[in-house]
């Protein structure tokens, strides 16, 4: 079979303190701190054998992840600028549905022909934050496309626990676009868990402010609207990703650097504020600052963006608003992916319109490499 495959040299930058752990299991836990020279190519691998309980599923589409384009650009010293768990080589790619082709003996809730979509942390279940009811914080964490191999492939082995049976999308859009559909659950739960999961929502008619309107940020302004938001604003510096901002859900959309975010927040609220706001963009060194000034009363504040910088940020501000800041990662766990799948089955949440491009595996590097470009919604690669 063929993957999209990422080498990478393992070169500490002076200033890192490389631990025991990541000498040991060649995981680096800040990977832009260790992976130099990147080469991505499109490489011969063989099919991966099954364990008992894992299933071989044959993908169907996967999607362009910012983290994927993160692990394709680098720094002026040509680090990689992705700044979490990786370990390479590795076949990337972990926005994915696939079809079942083959099932493991120990396997009794998935069979041949299943359509799925797959959780993207490999949680081990056994340590102390998985017991507690925490997966994506498992101190023995795995990731698809990160860590082991990913779904820009032909075919991928996953363990059946992280499946979840996408049947319902595909009676809703038909199994052509039903794949690609399903494809968004990962990056949509990402959105889900942090909005709901972990920061716990909001009451419906608040107003959501929504800053980055990449794929994590278009399915949190879709998940606004389904949850009753009273007005949803996005910021965004692409053309083509506002306008997309608009069909999923935004009534009010700017370019962040022709205005002052906070002031044009606090002019459509009255002086009130906004009450939920999602860092989407990955740079919150210039939004949070603009969302500090823009907090209604019990505002929330949720960071999902990746960055390897520091915020500055006026704590007198939450204290006095009576607000709060919450940190998400991942989407595993508390019913986000089921949650999510049954909004697409239903019809109250339609994300295909985000989907603007298709790539067979072989034109994969050419996908990535448009991808640093940010004016798409969703890429999507279709292997088979």
């Amino acid at each position: 079979m063929k993957g999209l495959v990422l080498e990478a040299q393992w070169d500490p930058k002076p200033d890192y303190q490389v631990s025991e752990w990541e000498e040991r299991t060649r995981k680096a836990i800040t990977g832009n701190s260790v992976w130099r020279h990147p080469k991505l190519a499109v490489q011969e691998r063989p099919v991966p054998k099954i364990k008992p309980d894992e299933v071989l599923l044959e993908v169907k589409a996967c999607g362009v992840c910012g983290s994927d384009v993160h692990f394709y650009e680098t720094d002026e010293q040509d680090y990689i600028l992705y700044p979490g768990l990786t370990r390479f080589p590795a076949i990337l790619g972990h926005e994915f549905s696939a079809k079942v082709v083959e099932v493991g003996k120990e396997v009794t809730d998935l069979k041949v022909g299943d359509p799925v979509t797959v959780e993207e942390m490999i949680w081990c279940g056994h340590c102390t934050p998985c017991r507690n009811g925490f997966p994506n914080h498992c101190v023995n964490l795995e990731e698809i496309g990160f860590t082991i191999d990913g779904a820009f492939a032909n075919y991928i082995a996953v363990g059946a626990k992280y499946c979840w049976k996408v049947d319902g999308i595909l009676e809703r859009f038909g199994e052509e676009k039903g794949y690609e559909v399903a494809a968004l659950t990962e990056p949509t739960s990402v959105s889900y868990n942090a909005m709901f999961t972990r920061a716990g929502g909001f009451k419906p008619g608040a107003y959501v402010a929504v800053f980055g309107a990449g794929p994590i940020g278009l399915a949190a302004i879709g998940l606004a609207e389904a949850a009753g938001a009273g007005m949803i604003a996005a910021f965004e510096v692409s053309p083509q990703r506002r306008d997309l901002a608009k069909q999923v859900g935004a009534e009010h959309v700017y370019d962040p650097r022709e205005v002052a975010p906070h002031e044009v927040l606090m002019d459509l609220s009255k002086g009130e504020g906004f009450d939920f706001f999602v860092e989407a963009a990955g740079a919150p060194h210039l939004t949070i600052p603009e969302m500090e000034q823009a907090l209604a009363i019990n505002g929330k504040i949720v960071q999902i963006g990746r960055a390897a910088q520091r915020v500055p940020m006026y704590l007198e501000t939450l204290q006095v608003r009576r607000s709060q800041v919450y940190g998400a990662q991942g989407h595993s766990g508390h019913a986000n992916f089921p949650s999510v799948i049954r909004m697409v089955a239903s019809g109250r949440l339609d994300l295909s319109s985000i989907i603007t491009a298709r790539y067979t595996l072989d034109e994969a590097v050419q996908a990535i490499a448009r991808s640093t470009e940010r004016r798409d919604g969703k890429i999507i690669i279709r292997p088979n």
